[in-house]
């Protein structure tokens, strides 16, 4: 099956060449981490990485993806959370392509059948992908920013507790190990708070997420009721991550939509963080 891009003209442009344009905007931006930066040869196992309108979101995402750059990962895990609640709780696919406007990109089936038969949640579910744009809109900007053909693991997560966060890590690691492989935790921070308010919130939760402690991580989210969106997706990229070697976030960028729009009064949060 494809599946079709359902945020193309919204979240990103669909056509390719003006797709192209904004990403090497989001790249030069202020907010970017520029195109001339030299990229680091430190293993990164993971990358957090915003989902937003690439207008709001772009720069910042572009300093995971940057980061990454000269890996050259043969699979990219993606993992998100699903906005719209349908299907399961935590779901892959297989037999599939994703398009974008700037082409296909497959999914490893063989992957995506091993990681359902070791976990205890992530099912094969294609309707669970059917609506969602939180994977969607990391698969143009890997497909512009690596340089290799690569294949996908989309898992999209319904339930984000941290009992299904620990089984999805220890599933995503477990296939990791075997390949040249990156995994991706798409999410935003809070949402919809003033500028200032949204930046200490953030700060406040990125320090466990940097310490790669998920039982703080949870207990921050919870006590300051922060309302970041892929909350489960990073705490499972952290699990995963650490289970291969990781011992430390990197934060790359921190950024708000108000101080890319100026409107500050009610802002999304975006931060780009690499796991090393």
């Amino acid at each position: 099956m494809i599946r079709e891009p359902v945020v193309a003209g919204q979240f990103y442009p669909e056509r390719k060449d003006e797709l192209k344009s904004m990403i090497r905007h989001c790249m030069d931006h202020k907010y970017g981490p520029g195109s001339n930066s030299k990229t680091s040869n430190d293993k990164i196992f993971g990358i957090i990485c915003p989902h937003a309108g690439y207008v709001y979101s772009g720069p910042t995402a572009c300093h995971s993806y940057k980061s990454i750059a000269s890996q050259n990962p043969e699979l990219v895990i993606i993992i998100g959370p699903n906005h719209f609640g349908v299907g399961k709780d935590a779901a892959t696919m297989i037999d599939a392509q994703w398009q974008t406007p700037l082409g296909m990109v497959q999914v490893d089936s063989d992957s995506a059948k091993k990681v359902a038969e070791i976990s205890n949640f992530i099912e094969i579910d294609e309707y669970s992908h059917s609506k969602d744009h939180s994977l969607e809109v990391q698969i143009p900007m890997l497909q512009e920013i690596l340089s290799n053909n690569f294949q996908i693991l989309p898992i999209i997560l319904r339930s984000q507790n941290m009992e299904t966060a620990i089984d999805v890590g220890n599933a995503v690691s477990k296939i990791a190990e075997e390949k040249n492989a990156i995994i991706v935790a798409s999410s935003d921070f809070t949402h919809y708070e003033e500028n200032s308010f949204a930046h200490q919130q953030d700060k406040a939760l990125i320090e466990p997420i940097l310490e790669m402690d998920l039982e703080r991580f949870y207990q921050v989210l919870y006590e300051r009721r922060i309302t970041a969106c892929g909350y489960g997706a990073m705490a499972s990229v952290m699990i995963a991550c650490k289970n291969l070697g990781a011992t430390k976030g990197e934060l790359l960028s921190y950024t708000t939509s108000g101080d890319v729009s100026g409107d500050t009064e009610s802002v999304v949060g975006y931060g780009a963080i690499k796991f090393v």
